[in-house]
């Protein structure tokens, strides 16, 4: 259940300052001129919010007793069916059937492809999410798309409901048969775009044998475009391939095409850890070494509590009278949306509003966008629309299902700019963590980025003011990494 909706002016506010992946191919890596420091520049999302990966970090874990065993359909697949090995120039990258899905989730979501993360002979560690700072040898991605709502993975990958990625740490260990079915036709793919049809295998020997322990919270794509669409679920457990199998895999394929004079190998293809930011990671286990004391969540409906409280009151009292009172009156949920509703579209729309707010397309508006940025030379303001406008909407969506904490600009957000002093921010803060809300700092270190981004911003905004807004590139479902 969904209790933002955003008012009309305010989306079309986003989109005139948000442009996404439509153009066709802009060259990244991940060091060099074209390297993740400089992702954003054509592709805004990747210094946005909600990024992954992100440190793992147990100051930041709360266990949620609602959280399943991970169940997997139709994962043994037989060496009859012929799978579609490939190499992008960023990982290799191997074709799964849809017919594969998981259960245990809130809709149905079917399997697209797996691919790999990994370090180099001379640097090992390779894996993009850290446990407490370890870095693991390498990370593998099972990627899966919301088949419910979404005819495939590259419909669904800008969608905020529109994927869910499962993260397997790996370590040097053991030789690992699995891994053994596809890391032997590498020769097949060693150079950039090649493709090979491999026999299919039982994929569920590439997870950990423990489906029941893991990590969960709200992130994006690890590569461009970035969009922050992806529920990760990292299994605690790792994985273990031998010290030969990982040298297969770091030494014998390349990023550059076969027809370049000088190969370039493919390695340490990992992204760097990205800030958590206001999210909260949920665990599906409590014991285990660094997790004593770990707080459980607050229920949804004390969360929902919250939001109710801030939206229906703010007209009549002061901010720091908004959450005095605690009491569910009967029928809030309902005069709380249609109020958010008719402010901005008027009684006869409110279905019509309900029906599109649980789905949140971060592309859908890309001509219009690009078409008025460029018009406006309003390229340098994107990245503060995507801080200032898109984020509160987010975290509200994720606090609402107990994946993150309600940051400070999102509640100024719900509160329509009503001014507010320190002493009412701290009444409010107080006032949250009543409601169950296990970890809020007025003082978050999101907000001292934002302070330290704003002269880097401005500085950009200058520079930018002469240049048009350029389209980012589109990718085709194939070349879809995270």
């Amino acid at each position: 259940m969904h209790f933002l909706y955003l008012q009309a002016s305010t989306i079309v506010q986003v989109w005139t300052f948000m442009t996404v992946s439509i153009s066709l191919g802009h060259k990244w890596t991940y060091t060099g001129p074209d390297g993740e420091e400089h992702w954003h520049e054509h592709y805004p999302f990747c210094h946005g919010t909600f990024q992954s990966p992100i440190d793992l970090n147990s100051e930041l874990l709360r266990y949620d007793p609602t959280l399943v065993p991970i169940e997997v359909w139709n994962y043994n697949l037989s060496s009859y069916e012929q799978l579609t090995l490939g190499n992008n120039g960023h990982s290799v990258q191997l074709s799964l059937p849809r017919r594969m899905h998981l259960s245990g989730l809130p809709h149905r979501y079917s399997a697209a492809q797996l691919h790999l993360h990994w370090g180099s002979p001379t640097m090992p560690a390779g894996s993009e999410h850290t446990v407490n700072g370890k870095q693991f040898t390498a990370e593998l991605h099972v990627v899966h798309f919301n088949s419910d709502r979404y005819p495939n993975v590259s419909v669904a990958a800008d969608k905020s409901d529109g994927l869910a990625v499962l993260g397997i740490l790996i370590e040097v260990g053991d030789y690992n048969p699995s891994f053994g079915q596809f890391l032997k036709y590498l020769d097949g793919v060693k150079y950039k775009d090649q493709r090979i049809q491999v026999p299919a295998f039982d994929i569920r020997g590439l997870l950990p044998a423990r489906m029941d322990e893991y990590y969960r919270y709200d992130g994006s794509l690890t590569t461009p475009p970035c969009y922050p669409s992806v529920l990760w679920t990292v299994f605690r457990n790792p994985i273990t391939i031998s010290e030969e199998q990982f040298l297969a895999l770091c030494t014998s394929v390349f990023s550059s095409s076969q027809q370049e004079s000088a190969p370039v190998p493919l390695n340490g293809n990992y992204r760097k850890s990205q800030d958590s930011e206001d999210r909260i990671i949920l665990v599906s286990f409590r014991e285990g070494r660094g997790l004593h004391g770990t707080l459980t969540v607050a229920p949804a409906f004390l969360r929902r509590q919250v939001i109710q409280r801030l939206m229906a009151d703010q007209d009549d009292d002061e901010p720091s009278q908004l959450l005095a009172k605690t009491g569910h009156e009967p029928g809030a949920d309902k005069k709380w949306t249609d109020r958010m509703s008719q402010r901005s579209l008027g009684p006869s729309t409110v279905k019509q509003k309900r029906q599109q707010s649980d789905r949140l397309c971060y592309s859908s508006l890309e001509k219009k966008v690009h078409r008025q940025l460029k018009d406006s030379r309003a390229e340098h303001q994107l990245i503060e629309a995507l801080r200032e406008v898109l984020f509160p909407e987010l975290n509200v969506r994720s606090y609402l299902a107990c994946r993150s904490e309600l940051a400070l600009p999102t509640v100024r957000f719900l509160l329509q700019g009503q001014p507010m002093d320190k002493a009412a921010e701290q009444d409010i803060y107080a006032a949250l963590a009543s409601y169950g809300s296990p970890k809020i700092s007025s003082l978050h270190p999101l907000h001292q980025t934002h302070a330290n981004q704003k002269g880097h911003h401005q500085a950009m905004a200058q520079k930018n003011t002469e240049n048009q807004a350029r389209p980012n590139p589109m990718f085709l479902g194939w070349e879809l990494e995270d």
